[in-house]
């Protein structure tokens, strides 16, 4: 009696394993028309750009979410050190959006164009060191920044 009992433990822990295998893998859904990725879509990065993070982002939430026309326009009035360097990627980043609509012989309005996408983050800090009072040295941080910048086509129009 002792050796059915064995027999019959170990069997159902690899039976409960095999369900659990089942339950856990689910067809793959089915992605409906809305929820479509654009047609072109372009990202550009500039990285290690010398402007603390916390600066450039006060330029960057202005235009996340704008058209790219607008954004230009806000950006090339701005007094900011920032907005050129942000100029310069969303340029970047509607050029490469040409040359993918180009690549791929699919049609692009650049008027039709939004910033889906705008990050700032951190970049590596180049550490120095300032003289200070009595011979010591006191660090100091100079902070960099990584600029991400997607546009993609609007389906509405």
């Amino acid at each position: 009696m002792p050796a059915s009992k064995k027999s019959g433990a170990t069997k159902a822990p690899a039976k409960r394993a095999a369900t659990k295998r089942a339950a856990t893998k689910r067809p793959a859904a089915k992605k409906s028309a809305a929820r479509r990725e654009p047609a072109v879509s372009a990202r550009a990065l500039m990285r290690g750009t010398r402007q603390s993070p916390y600066k450039m982002r006060l330029v960057i939430d202005q235009i996340r979410g704008k058209d790219v026309n607008d954004a230009l326009a806000l950006l090339t009035f701005s007094k900011k050190h920032a907005a050129k360097q942000i100029t310069k990627t969303l340029k970047s980043a509607v050029a490469n959006a040409e040359q993918a609509a180009r690549a791929t012989n699919a049609a692009l309005d650049v008027d039709a164009l939004y910033i889906r996408h705008a990050v700032i983050n951190e970049g590596p800090k180049l550490k120095r060191f300032m003289p200070a009072a009595q011979g010591r040295a006191t660090p100091i941080h100079k902070r960099t920044s990584h600029v991400e910048i997607v546009v993609a086509e609007r389906n509405g129009r």
